[in-house]
């Protein structure tokens, strides 16, 4: 018999629901907020606002799309955390519901955990990766080596000691007047611009962890300096910049991650969360000359999706891995 899973995610600012028949994707449907923008990131409050406005028509349309009825799910598969705790509490408040409303079980996923195991969704990659394997998760709120040495046993061998990789690109992206998210415009505006025009410090940390911090304000600093002398410095160099700027942090990722492969011999590189499908980082990993794979999801798995959610849910469900309606969301959820 088949098995069909309902993953939903909330943990931020976007509304998904996917509906996996034996860890085959047959629908995955994101509502995006668009009201962020406006603000130049996201507001915790307009995003649970919002999350309650989209969560009934997304799970509608994912299952209808899928093709079946609600009542052949065999689990529900939510996003417990980590993440923004209003927009955690709507997913997961929905789930617990429909999974008593329909009678089926109830499985809490880790936002992070399910990042790199989307790598295990039918349609993603044709070679799967071996464990075990260095999870990479990039996002806008995290940075993560990640030791996997199976589906579930995970343990974090290095983070970020401040900012995450994608909120440096975002908050250097508004101090050049980019709108948010900034990280693909900075991307796209690299493509035009020459990398070595301008070298910015990267921060000397010890061991695995990160630090962007320093780099933002350093990049604060410079453009203030040079605007100073130029007004027009900034519109005049935006491309210039966005390529160096791009160049430190994907170095800065490289060194670390080659550091990690020497530490633990293990050659296996697996990529997750939305700053994984930035080009510089997948040129920077595919055309290295070390002795490693690097894996990258497909793009529409790279950012927050229900379809990892529910993936993770399928591997929990064949384990019997269910959870209690008693668990609350949890913000700080870890790996």
């Amino acid at each position: 018999m088949p098995t069909y899973i309902l993953g939903i995610e909330s943990s931020c600012d976007d509304t998904s629901a996917s509906v996996l028949c034996d860890g085959k994707v047959l629908s995955n449907l994101v509502a995006n907020q668009e009201i962020h923008k406006t603000y130049g990131g996201v507001v915790p409050e307009l995003a649970s606002r919002a999350h309650q406005q989209n969560i009934i028509p997304v799970v509608n349309q994912a299952i209808s799309l899928a093709n079946i009825d609600k009542n052949q799910l065999n689990a529900i598969a939510y996003t417990r955390g980590p993440g923004l705790l209003g927009s955690l509490l709507v997913g997961s408040s929905f789930s617990k519901s429909l999974s008593m409303g329909l009678r089926v079980p109830l499985i809490e996923v880790n936002h992070m955990q399910a990042h790199l195991l989307a790598h295990f969704i039918k349609d993603c990659n044709k070679k799967k990766p071996k464990f075990p394997f260095l999870g990479i998760t990039i996002s806008g709120g995290h940075t993560q080596i990640v030791l996997v040495k199976d589906y579930f046993e995970m343990q974090v061998i290095g983070e970020t000691l401040d900012d995450a990789i994608g909120e440096t690109f975002d908050k250097c992206g508004k101090m050049m007047g980019l709108s948010y998210p900034a990280g693909p415009i900075i991307d796209k505006n690299s493509k035009l611009g020459n990398s070595l025009k301008f070298v910015f410090t990267k921060p000397k940390v010890e061991g695995l962890n990160f630090s962007f911090s320093g780099l933002k304000t350093g990049f604060l600093r410079f453009i203030e300096k040079e605007s100073k002398m130029k007004d027009d410095f900034i519109s005049n160099e935006v491309n210039n910049l966005c390529a160096s700027l791009q160049k430190t942090i994907v170095d800065i990722l490289f060194e670390k991650i080659t550091y990690a492969v020497k530490e633990t011999g293990i050659k296996n590189i697996v990529f997750g969360g939305g700053v994984s499908c930035n080009t510089g980082i997948i040129n920077k990993f595919n055309e290295n000359k070390n002795d490693f794979k690097a894996f990258f999801p497909k793009f529409e798995y790279t950012t927050d999706n229900a379809a990892m959610i529910a993936m993770v849910g399928y591997l929990k469900y064949k384990k019997n891995d269910f959870s209690s309606i008693r668990k609350g969301a949890n913000a700080r959820y870890k790996i």
